[in-house]
């Protein structure tokens, strides 16, 4: 299997002639339809295929060229592709055809990359366990009964499962590390402004990123490189220079100081989990670490002021859905208020239109003040504990998850239990601060586990350093999940 391969392999693969784009891109496109995991709604075969010819041109030309060329990739299905159909999950917007490319796919066809399908995910974003998509429900390559995780759910079944070396995600509250930590991959949320959000598709502008996701951390470093940098088109993008993150991950952790917040391993966490976080932690110390306890005392505020301030944005962003500029309207209306409220009523799914209405009654007059002001402070609390926190630690080190993966069905009447997934994860994207998940470990029933490293604003070598050093002496990561390990034979 090719994809067991890391990207620096296979770029040194590609520039010897010893294998093509083109048998890269074949091999993924057998891997995505034999393995059936639900994890892509779209496949650009010819596209794909038309793209590793040009980047076969150019890898014969022995020009400089990213490290990335000719190495095929899935795009999450909320980035804007040129041509190519974005539905973000929805039936809403079934059958639409972006005019442009989001700035990270353009800067992905600048190196080289191959986009070979579009991922499935969560119905906008909004899920975390990718059973809320109209396509249906994404399966766990580790258990097919069991969740990917969600919201980039798709993008992490297809890297876990091989039939993609990388992948796009983006994370709100947790959506590229929680799904990363149930499917045993390496998923990095950048902090907020280190990658431009022009072309995502907002669920709610003021947490989302793109993120990469890979089966390495050097792998993951590499992704990050390529789509990182301020662009005029997000004013929310920050001019700061992108590092040579492959080269300053390293795998040295001697001396750093590494804080363990004592709110993240009470009450809820499942056992095995804090074993395997605890057994993580004891290796970097092993390493060189010195590990402090730390406290962020507003933690459990966080979920709540998660979904005010989400939802209400959410109820924002999804009022341009009408049936008039984007994919479906309903077929039969009276009048024009009759075919918006009915367009909505039947491209909605149950959890958007859920998040719909709690956004709009927290926005609603008389409620402003009482619900969605209050949670824009307790947000500033919540950011003041990590920025307080880091003062004294290089970076923390939490659980990703309270739990593995849990079976399909098993929480999809229970929204508040579902939201519990991502109780660990949603305070550092309100804080806006960056965090990668690394696996960890694996429960008794072989279900794998993630560990959150979280570091201060735009410095992501330092959580890609420990998080290296980890994997590297570690034999948690690069396992193969048993839904992978068939031989398509292409």
């Amino acid at each position: 299997m090719i994809f067991e391969k890391s990207c620096r392999e296979l770029s040194e693969l590609l520039r010897k002639g010893e294998v093509s784009s083109v048998s890269l891109v074949h091999e993924a496109l057998a891997r995505i339809k034999s393995i059936d995991l639900n994890s892509f709604i779209t496949i650009c075969e010819n596209e794909a295929l038309e793209a590793a010819e040009e980047a076969d041109r150019l890898l014969r030309s022995k020009k400089k060229l990213s490290p990335l060329c000719g190495i095929p990739i899935g795009l999450k299905d909320n980035l804007v592709t040129k041509g190519v159909e974005t539905t973000c999950g929805s039936k809403i917007l079934k059958g639409f055809i972006p005019p442009f490319d989001a700035t990270v796919v353009e800067r992905l066809k600048q190196a080289g990359m191959v986009i070979v399908g579009k991922t499935n995910m969560d119905e906008f974003g909004m899920g975390s366990s990718t059973e809320n998509s109209h396509f249906g429900p994404v399966r766990n390559p580790w258990d097919r009964e069991r969740v990917p995780g969600g919201s980039s759910g798709g993008s992490a079944a297809a890297v876990a499962s091989r039939q993609v070396p990388l992948a796009l995600g983006s994370d709100t509250g947790g959506s590229i590390r929680q799904p990363a930590s149930f499917c045993g991959t390496v998923g990095l949320k950048p902090t907020y402004g280190c990658v431009s959000r022009y072309g995502l598709v907002a669920f709610a502008s003021s947490l989302d990123q793109i993120c990469p996701m890979a089966n390495s951390v050097e792998d993951c470093a590499f992704l990050l490189e390529a789509m990182a940098g301020e662009d005029a088109r997000d004013s929310t993008s920050v001019p700061v220079a992108v590092p040579h993150y492959p080269e300053l991950i390293g795998e040295n952790v001697k001396g750093m100081k590494i804080g363990i917040p004592k709110e993240f391993f009470g009450k809820g966490l499942d056992e095995e989990v804090k074993k395997s976080v605890d057994g993580a932690t004891h290796l970097l110390e092993e390493l060189g670490a010195q590990t402090i306890e730390v406290s962020l005392p507003h933690t459990d505020y966080a979920i709540a002021t998660y979904y005010l301030i989400a939802n209400a944005e959410a109820s924002s962003n999804l009022a341009r859905y009408d049936g008039v500029r984007y994919g479906y309207r309903t077929e039969n209306f009276p009048d024009l208020s009759a075919m918006y409220s009915k367009t909505r009523d039947e491209g909605f799914g149950d959890e958007v239109k859920r998040r719909i209405m709690l956004g709009t009654y927290a926005l609603s007059a008389g409620y402003y003040d009482a619900y969605y002001l209050r949670a824009l402070k307790v947000r500033t609390l919540i950011k003041s504990d990590f920025d307080k926190a880091l003062e004294s630690v290089d970076c923390l080190v939490t659980p990703t998850s309270p739990t593995v993966s849990f079976k399909i069905g098993e929480k999809i009447d229970d929204p508040l239990s579902m939201y519990l997934s991502d109780v660990y994860t949603v305070s550092v994207s309100l804080a806006g601060l960056p965090a990668v998940s690394v696996p960890c470990g694996f429960s008794a029933s072989g279900l794998p586990i993630g560990m959150q490293i979280i570091g201060k604003a735009f410095d992501e070598s330092t959580i890609l350093r420990v998080a290296k050093a980890f994997e590297s002496s570690s034999n948690s990561t690069g396992k193969i999940p048993p839904a992978a390990e068939a031989d398509i034979g292409v």
